[in-house]
């Protein structure tokens, strides 16, 4: 539940920006953009999210210029992260490693990484082999240690996240055509 919209009015930066972001499906389908999610089908599938709340969530997202909202070559739509979205990755990434230390005994779930050289990144986004601050398209998320198979589903959207990939990159999920299309 977002808080009541009497906050946007109020002189407080981290009110407003709840109002936006601050329900949990919201940063959930922020993240899962990150990961290369951008149909709605595949957000649906990634996350279970009942399909009404999807969609007001994704309308509200694109209103506030998080989301562009486009169609593809095939006549599809697709979700991307605007420039305003993509500043959400260290807020999205300071919650992941929050969740790892006190949640994941057994380590991290995703780690990140430099995609030019491996190296792991710190909390701030450095990469610890070369030293440089790495920019989002140039991260590599892939399983860390506390990654369990058993806790992921088997279905060509989590097949894709979970394999090494770059943030932003989309997810090109096998489809099936409808019956009578194939």
């Amino acid at each position: 539940m977002t808080l009541p919209s009497t906050y946007a009015d109020r002189n407080c930066s981290l009110a407003r920006a709840l109002e936006v972001v601050g329900e949990r499906w919201t940063l959930l389908i922020v993240r899962d953009a990150f990961f290369g999610v951008r149909r709605f089908g595949d957000f649906a599938t990634q996350l279970r999210i009942p399909r009404a709340v999807l969609t007001n969530r994704l309308k509200s997202l694109v209103q506030e210029g998080v989301l562009i909202r486009d169609e593809d070559a095939a006549g599809g739509v697709e979700y991307r992260l605007t420039a305003k979205g993509i500043e959400l990755w260290p807020v999205v990434r300071a919650l992941m490693n929050w969740g790892d230390a006190f949640y994941s005994p057994s380590g991290v779930k995703r780690a990140v990484r430099h995609d030019q050289d491996g190296g792991l990144l710190d909390h701030e986004g450095r990469c610890q082999d070369c030293g440089s601050v790495v920019p989002i398209p140039e991260i590599r998320i892939e399983r860390g240690p506390g990654f369990d198979p058993a806790d992921s589903e088997s279905d060509p959207v989590s097949d894709a996240i979970n394999t090494p990939r770059r943030l932003l990159e989309p997810i090109m999920a096998v489809r099936t055509p409808p019956a009578g299309q194939g």
